[in-house]
């Protein structure tokens, strides 16, 4: 299908782009990106972000809290710990809350400011753009160089270049997979692992190399492919998207109509001199000066780029900025529209009932019942008792003594089947069976119910509901 034309201010600009992804040309093959090295103030910021990522990214397993883990996502044991809190299978609800609560808080951020996540925190971004890249650059040289190399035959020297990148992309793809790994394992799991001959452990050292393969696969030959095609985030942001959404945006009233500046002549055209320095800095290729594109991962390379040029030439910066499609169209202020607000009360609401959920969640969880298809037996002449079931999970770090004790309605007594395990183990599932026994007088009907106390290193920590089971009366 042709694409139509569409006027943008005074200049007619071609609508063809909106035909495919950046990354393919008209003939449908790939369109290999070569980005310049940006520069400027928002890049710097970009790079001590990214830093900042990439230091606590490996680094955070070896911090610990309280003797335990920062974080560790053990999905094998069904255990994750989150800044010295153990949290397990049953508390999966706080992880449904704290998984809508994640996608409210995208959604939002993303009505606001576009896919600004993309380029500022994504791991894929900053792996990208300030580890692999700059390994390119490195060894490679800049995007023309590079572009020349891979134009060239193949030589020694271009032979010895794409071996030693592909080395250290594979090297770094590496210890990228093991810090995965400790997440879930823990360093010192993993270090043991490593110490150990690979015959012991098989398994994990194939899942190792096939992690490994792929983050190599992805930063060597994917790249910017993941953003403009693979994410579901990129796909997702059309939708979220209004004209109030504050985005990297070309100011179209200011810059047209684009033309070379020249010296000594007097032009009528806007303050874009069509340098094209915003596209050969941009990581997945777009002209942002066509507008809105779903391409676009709101890294402001272009941003830098352009006020550079404005800055040489004495125009005001600002051309290409982060704004909303009203403020360049209308010249309207930001607005915090309706959409914005239904979702930050959606946000302030899931932010207050998972900090109650954390805050009141318990260190020892218990549930009691009876065990079924087992009636009431007879205790001597007047008394009778049930079968029970504990299951104890012990979340933290110590070892700690239990204690069961029937609290009423009518008085009773536990008589635990083997009274010397009242140790409940740390960071385990403890199951234990004892009796109840209660007397035949306090029984008035078939059901009756009782309150069973739960004491944990002889401090109560919980009263369970339960009922007792006597012969019909």
């Amino acid at each position: 299908m042709k694409a139509e034309d569409e006027a943008v201010g005074p200049q007619k600009v071609s609508n063809s782009f909106r035909d495919r992804h950046s990354n393919i040309n008209e003939k449908g093959r790939r369109n290999w990106v070569y980005a310049l090295r940006p520069k400027g103030k928002l890049y710097r910021y970009r790079q001590w972000l990214s830093a900042g990522y990439l230091l606590l990214f490996f680094a955070l397993p070896f911090i610990k809290i309280n003797g335990m883990p920062a974080v560790e996502l053990n999905f094998p044991e069904a255990r994750f710990i989150l800044f010295g809190k153990i949290f397990w299978p049953d508390d999966f609800f706080i992880f449904a809350v704290a998984m809508v609560l994640a996608i409210v808080f995208v959604a939002l951020f993303t009505v606001i400011y576009g896919r600004v996540f993309c380029g500022w925190v994504c791991p894929q971004t900053v792996f990208m753009e300030f580890v692999f890249r700059k390994i390119e650059w490195w060894i490679e040289g800049t995007p023309t160089q590079q572009k020349k190399l891979n134009a060239a035959p193949m030589s020694v020297q271009k032979f010895t270049k794409k071996a030693v990148k592909h080395l250290v992309f594979f090297i770094v793809s590496f210890l990228i997979a093991h810090t995965f790994l400790s997440y879930i394992l823990g360093v010192q799991e993993v270090l043991a692992l490593m110490r150990s001959p690979i015959s012991e452990n098989i398994g994990l050292f194939a899942g190792l190399l096939f992690f490994t393969g792929l983050f190599y696969f992805v930063f060597a030959f994917v790249r910017d492919i993941v953003c403009t095609t693979v994410c579901p985030y990129g796909r997702l942001q059309g939708v979220l998207f209004d004209k109030d959404t504050m985005q990297v945006s070309y100011d179209y009233n200011r810059g047209e109509p684009r033309g070379k500046l020249a010296k000594k002549e007097q032009q009528s055209l806007g303050d874009c001199i069509d340098c094209k320095l915003c596209v050969h800095v941009c990581p997945t290729g777009i002209d942002i000066r066509n507008g809105v594109q779903m391409e676009c991962v709101g890294c402001a390379a272009c941003m830098d780029a352009c006020n550079e040029v404005m800055f040489r030439i004495g125009r005001p910066e600002g051309l290409i900025r982060m704004a909303s499609e009203n403020q360049i169209s209308k010249k309207q202020p930001f607005h915090f529209n309706g959409r914005m607000k239904f979702y930050s009360v959606i946000l302030v609401v899931l932010v207050t009932l998972m900090s109650f959920l954390v805050l009141s969640r318990k260190r020892i969880d218990t549930t009691i019942s009876r065990v079924k298809g087992q009636l009431y037996q007879e205790v001597g002449k007047d008394s009778l008792s049930n079968l029970f079931q504990a299951k104890i999970i012990n979340k933290t770090r110590e070892d700690m003594r239990f204690e069961l004790k029937v609290e009423g309605p009518v008085p009773g007594r536990v008589r635990m089947i083997d009274s010397s395990h009242n140790v409940l183990k740390k960071e385990r599932l403890s199951n234990r069976t004892f009796f109840i026994v209660l007397p035949v007088a306090g029984i008035k009907a078939r059901s009756t119910d009782i309150r069973i106390g739960v004491y944990i290193n002889g401090e109560k920590t919980a009263t369970i509901k339960s009922k007792f089971l006597g012969p019909f009366i």
